[in-house]
């Protein structure tokens, strides 16, 4: 019981020891309150400066029914910009760039192709002269086609 009299005792006193060491005494302490003030009061300022950058920017921007009638008519121009990049992406394959691209594609494919079925040609050679497998059998058992050839 005694002990727990002392810790009573301490706990109000610690953070005075505390503050001593550091230097200061409790009323250097800002409240918590003081600091939502502070920031209350930077929040508020900053505000005050937007609103002020609002009204520059509203100078000169006077409601006319010119102006209206420009922002319609800008509206209308995004308007069919959009329409006709839809309308040219949909000839995109007609271009000939593109079309030049494809058969560049189209020509490696063919050449990848033709390595592949000179492969296919030469380890059927191979297996006939190593194991003296008939061609028509090495072509069913391997699901090769009986039109199998390269590509023109």
């Amino acid at each position: 019981m005694e002990n727990s009299g002392r810790a009573q005792w301490l706990t109000p006193v610690i953070p005075v020891l505390w503050e001593a060491e550091a230097g200061r005494s409790q009323g250097d302490f800002p409240h918590p309150h003081m600091k939502c003030k502070m920031e209350l009061s930077e929040g508020s300022q900053k505000h005050a400066s937007l609103q002020k950058s609002i009204e520059k920017a509203k100078i000169g921007r006077c409601e006319t029914e010119e102006r209206t009638r420009l922002a319609k008519e800008l509206s209308s121009l995004r308007d069919q910009r959009e329409q006709l990049k839809a309308e040219v992406e949909k000839y995109k394959d007609c271009d000939p760039q593109v079309v030049e691209e494809i058969r560049q594609a189209n020509k490696v494919a063919k050449e990848a192709a033709n390595r592949w079925t000179d492969n296919i040609f030469a380890i059927k050679s191979w297996a006939k002269r190593k194991f003296g497998f008939e061609e028509n059998k090495i072509d069913k058992t391997f699901g090769i086609p009986e039109d199998f050839d390269y590509i023109d």
